[in-house]
Order: C-alpha cells, then structure tokens, then sequence
C-alpha cells in the first residue's frame, strides 16, 4: 500500500463532544489519516486504522432514518429485489436503525447491527437482531439458526472493515447456491472527480472501485453480474453479486462499462492519486480564502449538517468557531454536543436560526437538493451556500 495523501491529525469523525468533555479538556483521540492505494488489488484505504470497538459502540450517532434521500432509495430498492429476486430470508449486514429491513415481511429478514443502541431499534420493532460484529463466528451461528440466507445485502459497512478476507469469508460461507450480494459504497470514481476527500475518515477504511471489488471477490468464486449508479452519499455504487457457478444470471453490460470508465480514468495506476493529492491541496487553499474573504466583510456563517465528512474538511483546513458559529443538525444524539476536533457548537435545527445568516457551509453537499428545496426562504432573502465540492465556490 504505497501513501498518496495526508490529511493530517484527525479525530475520531462521529465523536461529538459534551460541553462537559471539553470543559475538562478530556483527551479526544486523534489519528493520523493518511490514504494509500495498492498496486496489485487496486484497492484505495487508510493507512492508520482505528479498532472497530472505537468507531461503533452504543452510542453511535449516524442514523439512515433521518434522510429522506436515504429512506426513498432503500424503498425503492426493496421493491425491486422483492419483485427481481424474491428472496426467502434476507441477511442485512449493518442494518442501522432499519430503514432498509422496515420495507420486509419481519420472518424474511435478519439484521446485523454492532451499535447496541441501533440494534435495539430493530429489536424492538420486532426483527431478529444480531447485535455483533461480522465475521466468520457469526456467519456459523447465523447458519446454525437459520440455515442458509438467500440475499445479503449491505449499504456503507462493508468499506468500515478492515479484514475484507474476513468479510468474503463469512459471507460465502452463509450464501445459499442461487444466493444474490448487494452491497453499496461511496464510488471511489465519482470521489475523484469530485475531489471529495472527505470520503476519507476513520470509518471509511476503503473506498471502493469496481477494479478493487472484482479482486476481492475473485478469490471467494463469486462474481459481478450488474452495477447501478446511485446519487447517494455524493456518487455511489451498488455491486450486484452471485456465485461463479451460478449460470442462470446472465452479466450485465453496465459492468462492462464501469470498468472502462474506470480503466480510461487510469484508477488502476497510482499517478491518478498523485494528481487527486495535488487537487485537494489545491482545494484546502481556495475553500480557507473563501472563507477569510467572507469573514473579513464581517458576514455570519453557519455550517448546516454537521457531518463525519465535515469532520475531515475543517480539520484538515483548521476552520474553527472563530469562523464557522455554529452547526445546525436534526440528528437528536449530535445536537447540543460539538464538532469533534474543531469543538464548533451543534445547534438543534430550527428554522428560525437561519434569519440573521449570510452563509451557510454545505457540511452536508451529498444533501444539497434536499437541503435547497427546504431553504427556499434563505435563498430568497439573499443567503448563500459555501461548497467544497467539486471546486471550493460560494453558491
């Protein structure tokens, strides 16, 4: 794995800080985030891992449910692999607080969630729930309940661990002949073009291109038969996946075509990741202009979504409460708490919040449309939004 980029120190991204842990000045674990590719699997990760027990413990904040852009995918998404593929029982790995499994029949499905405070949330609503990390341990206790699962599905878990061996693994080990793999990641192409480092944080452990993701599978005989471009979380990919042996699914032409663009983007040689840390330093420069051009005219700025993807910009840019006043968040477990790293104040998002802004920092772009549709009063009245994606630029 030979180091393309350096972002610095970096704490932990979905740490957020009580009042009371910063007043005592309690010591937030920090990192070093550096970012590597490897020649031979053409897989992008980062160097300095943090244990898993660290990332996603009981009080983990993310939750799919509070995005309506995440909500309406995975609606939509269930429809269809009820009507294509049908499955008998459903695995989900990192099944979050159920936004996906809530669209299933609750006898079909079987949730995988680490986050005790998460998994409880699915518990509650009835659905059978592994509060445990994947790996092969599980996959055999899994397998000894419930026999052999149909389709499993996971949408940004599979990229937060580290032993992919292990994940494969598990995985082959529990899927049925005929058995389908859906798994769905931040798309390392679209994070390239768009110069979105902030794709890099300690949960992010890979992002993934389809090169990387055929190699890992190679080894386990499984084998990709179609891909689908997702809007979500600012480009995605969803790799659709079954058993080599499996003739019956025919191999989609979009895989074909996925590995060309990526092949003519040149993702497979390491001067194409040379040539991204030149674009992010490039663009570190032009967002801290920005923002001293703003604050020179004395105008408040606000971040809005106050993200782990926000975490990696405004740290790696030192952007501090002295600029940025404060977030607004609806997430419940983030507000009233501080940014990790920086310490800029969360606010619980109201409306009202908004009156006297000038700017607002897109914390959360993967959302702008969203975001847009709600803020129409801001825009009207003259407020601007500050983005880093894909150039630095106030909007």
């Amino acid at each position: 794995m030979k180091k393309f980029l350096d972002l610095g120190l970096q704490p932990l991204a979905n740490k957020y800080l009580t009042r009371k842990e910063i007043k005592n000045k309690k010591k937030e674990q920090f990192y070093h985030l550096e970012v590597g590719f490897d020649n031979k699997t053409k897989l992008v990760s980062i160097l300095n891992k943090v244990p898993s027990q660290k990332m996603f413990d009981n009080s983990y904040p993310y939750r799919s449910s509070m995005s309506k852009t995440m909500t309406e995918s995975f609606k939509k998404l269930s429809k269809k692999i009820i009507r294509v593929f049908n499955p008998k029982l459903i695995l989900e790995i990192g099944s979050n607080d159920g936004s996906l499994v809530k669209n299933f029949n609750k006898k079909k499905v079987i949730c995988v969630e680490p986050c005790k405070n998460l998994a409880i949330i699915t518990k509650n609503k009835g659905f059978k729930t592994y509060a445990e990390y994947w790996n092969i341990n599980l996959a055999k206790k899994i397998k000894s309940n419930h026999q052999k699962v149909d389709l499993i599905y996971s949408a940004n878990t599979l990229s937060h661990i580290a032993n992919l061996d292990s994940v494969f693994k598990s995985i082959n080990y529990i899927l049925s002949d005929d058995g389908i793999l859906i798994i769905e990641d931040p798309s390392l192409l679209e994070c390239l073009k768009r110069v979105a480092y902030d794709q890099f944080y300690n949960e992010h452990i890979y992002v993934f291109s389809l090169l990387g993701i055929k190699h890992i599978i190679n080894k386990y005989n499984l084998e990709l038969f179609n891909v689908e471009k997702l809007k979500t979380h600012g480009g995605s990919i969803r790799y659709f996946i079954k058993r080599a042996s499996n003739s019956k699914i025919k191999i989609h032409n979009n895989v074909k075509k996925q590995l060309k663009v990526e092949l003519k983007y040149k993702m497979d040689k390491f001067k194409t990741y040379s040539e991204f840390k030149n674009k992010v330093e490039k663009s570190k420069k032009q967002l801290k202009a920005i923002f001293g051009k703003v604050k020179n005219k004395n105008k408040k700025i606000i971040g809005y979504g106050s993200t782990a993807k926000s975490v990696t910009v405004l740290n790696y840019c030192n952007i501090k409460s002295e600029t940025l006043e404060y977030f607004v968040d609806t997430t419940p477990s983030k507000t009233k708490k501080y940014m990790p790293g920086t310490h800029i104040y969360i606010n619980k998002y109201e409306k009202k919040l908004l009156d006297d802004v000038d700017y607002i920092f897109l914390g959360a772009w993967n959302f702008k449309e969203e975001i847009f549709k709600k803020e129409k009063k801001f825009i009207r009245k003259g407020g601007k939004f500050i983005t880093h994606i894909p150039t630095p630029r106030i909007i």
